[in-house]
């Protein structure tokens, strides 16, 4: 037993594989389960530490370091379960838990992975993992409510078990992925989750802070919070500001005056408000890392561990398990440092304990002979932990969901969004037709059905003919070249050139629009632009141009003035200067007004604007015109009513 400089007893690790110990001997012992005296005397590293547990500092240090241990296997996807045994008591001497592996009771699914699944797996893997919240109805009604409610104020943490080893074991070399750095940001700051009921869909949402939350909840007319409960509550708070909001002046100084820049929202593929989140968000852990399946050499040989599990009486070479594990070597003396390393993890994962009462970490018999000669890897009796191989079928719908949301949303790159796509039909054959769940990124839904076919005609220069639904509820058939897709007040649009007569084929000819758009003394050329709601756009089909057209290239705040000549003149007061969330409002116009700002704005969309005031009603104090303040306070009124009411019929159930 090892003793500190204090005279206290400190945990003495000589191997650094103490983890798998832990693994090996409950695995062994499954499905009996091990008090922790057993385990203290089974483990070799504990037993060292702690012997018989003879004391009370022994019991504290043993239990402090053995919750250490099990926090560590539970965040790598192996969960151990304890329960409270029925002859317990201190007086009779006995431990008051007793613990084994949580294995479930549905079998893993296995299947097969090619190298150039592994970048998008990774990903779809990493914002699986980080939207591990609790959506399983039955869960929440066996608990208690007090514990349905998580703190909104601390960071998510994924539900255990978290099965990511279990991916690894049939995806070797997932956790040697780079994982884009855009999608990292884009999920790391939305670092709160909540369950929204979407017409009747719970739907996981990801999100930076309440208003954000607020601001999807309003864009999405009839949604409400279901959990957490700190998370409607921020949502009610906000929606009682609003419903007391003043009327603002509408008069316009020059004294002090500044207008934002009106290089709008981002492209359909860039991230870069994710970057503004993260410095926004002054308790946001920085996570440098990319990709947090890369880890110590006890992860390392965990994900090995499983993997060898799940491929008993297959031959690898050791070089072959060092790219899977290790990484992609550049030279040979690398290679060789990488193969070491890995025979090192062998023997580690091989060593037999000098006490035959100890279980040790003899997790496989090996084929030293092959090994020796050839360098080759080929293992067998692996303890049972084959049963931890592969995915769970409750993680197999949380991972199918993400892969159907990357190949939807503005995210990945679109050659990764195709192989998402892929995959995502690949896995959804393995999952129960309404087991896949929902989810979304506050700012980052899923794209209108047209959108994959617009934005291939841009990439391919080719015109599209489509069937257009106006403003007025009008459909129109014509043939245009789509040139650019931005997002703006949380829509899409796709900027078109109307002037395509010359390069249209003689069968499409009617289908050109021949009308001038007025554009009150605008240059010519400028007439000849659309700027289309992409929901709006159905019936698409590809066409060839007969020549090539030559586009000029125009700012997309351009475009989006063009757009806004029914646009309405709005003005919000806030209570204090230099909120952040006005820098990302477009065209605004920021004066001083009392303590806080008066911000003069175009809107196109009434409704963004409501959601908009709504959201950062905690800073906002009045708006104007007098015809948008009625409709917030009418919308949040209205919000509060129906919330009260479903809180009514909650409590007499």
């Amino acid at each position: 037993m090892a003793e500190g400089s204090n005279g206290r007893r400190r945990f003495s690790d000589k191997w650094g594989k103490h983890e798998l110990d832990v693994l090996a001997v409950l695995s062994s012992a499954f499905p009996q389960w091990l008090t922790s005296r057993q385990i203290a005397q089974r483990v070799k590293a504990y037993a060292d530490s702690y012997g018989e547990l003879a004391d009370q500092a022994a019991k504290a240090a043993f239990a402090k370091q053995f919750q250490r241990d099990r926090a560590k296997l539970a965040a790598m996807g192996i969960a151990i379960e304890s329960r409270q045994p029925e002859y317990s008591s201190k007086s009779e001497g006995q431990d008051f838990a007793s613990y084994r592996l949580q294995l479930g009771d549905e079998p893993r699914v296995r299947l097969r992975f090619n190298q150039e699944d592994l970048p998008v797996l990774a990903a779809a893997n990493y914002l699986a993992r980080s939207m591990s919240i609790s959506s399983s109805a039955a869960q929440q009604h066996e608990q208690p409510q007090s514990q349905h409610r998580a703190s909104r104020t601390a960071p998510r943490v994924p539900q255990t078990p978290i099965p990511g080893l279990g991916l690894d074991s049939i995806a070797p070399g997932l956790g040697t992925q780079p994982i884009p750095d855009a999608l990292v940001k884009v999920i790391d700051s939305r670092r709160f989750a909540a369950t929204i009921d979407v017409d009747g869909e719970h739907l996981n949402v990801a999100y930076t802070d309440s208003d954000d939350l607020a601001m999807f909840v309003l864009e999405h007319p009839g949604a409400s919070v279901v959990n957490p409960r700190e998370a409607a509550d921020a949502v009610r708070r906000r929606l009682t500001a609003a419903s007391n909001f003043a009327l603002a002046d509408v008069t316009q100084g020059e004294t002090g005056a500044t207008v934002i820049p009106a290089e709008i929202s981002r492209a359909s593929n860039d991230a870069n408000d994710a970057e503004e989140a993260l410095q926004e968000s002054e308790s946001q852990k920085k996570n440098s890392s990319p990709s947090f399946q890369t880890g110590s050499e006890v992860d390392r040989r965990l994900r090995l561990m499983l993997f060898l599990s799940a491929h008993l009486g297959e031959e690898y070479s050791l070089a072959e398990l060092a790219e899977r594990f290790i990484g992609s070597s550049h030279s040979e003396d690398e290679l060789k440092k990488f193969v070491a390393v890995l025979r090192k993890d062998i023997n580690t994962l091989t060593t037999v304990s000098d006490d035959g009462e100890m279980a040790g970490s003899q997790f496989f018999d090996i084929d030293w002979s092959l090994l020796d000669s050839d360098g080759i890897v080929s293992a067998t009796n692996s303890l049972g932990l084959e049963r931890l191989a592969g995915i769970s079928q409750q993680y197999l719908s949380m991972l199918t969901a993400s892969l159907s949301y990357l190949a939807h949303s503005p995210i990945l790159p679109d050659a990764q969004r195709t192989q998402a796509q892929s995959l995502y039909m690949r896995l959804r054959q393995h999952v129960e037709p309404g087991q896949t769940p929902w989810l979304s990124l506050t700012g980052f839904e899923m794209e209108p059905r047209s959108f994959t076919v617009v934005k291939r005609a841009i990439d391919t220069e080719s015109l599209l003919v489509m069937d257009y639904t106006d403003g007025a509820g009008r459909t129109r058939r014509k043939i245009v070249a789509p040139a650019k897709i931005f997002v703006d007040e949380g829509v899409y649009y796709a900027a078109v050139w109307t002037a395509v007569a010359p390069a249209v084929p003689v069968d499409k000819a009617d289908l050109v629009d021949t009308t001038m758009r007025r554009t009150k003394g605008r240059d010519a050329h400028h007439r000849v632009w659309q700027v289309l709601r992409l929901s709006r756009i159905e019936h698409t089909e590809l066409v060839a141009p007969t020549v090539k057209l030559d586009i000029p290239d125009v700012p997309v705040s351009e475009l989006r003035k063009w757009s806004f000549d029914n646009g309405t003149a709005a003005v919000f007061v806030t209570d204090r200067p230099h909120l952040q969330f006005i820098r990302k409002l477009p065209d605004a116009t920021v004066e001083p007004c009392g303590e806080g700002e008066k911000v003069h704005l175009t809107v196109s969309s009434d409704s963004w604007f409501v959601a908009f005031c709504i959201s950062h009603a905690r800073r906002i104090m009045a708006v104007a015109p007098e015809t948008l303040r009625t409709m917030i306070v009418a919308r949040a009124e209205r919000e509060l009513a129906v919330g009260q009411a479903n809180d009514t019929s909650d409590e007499s159930r």
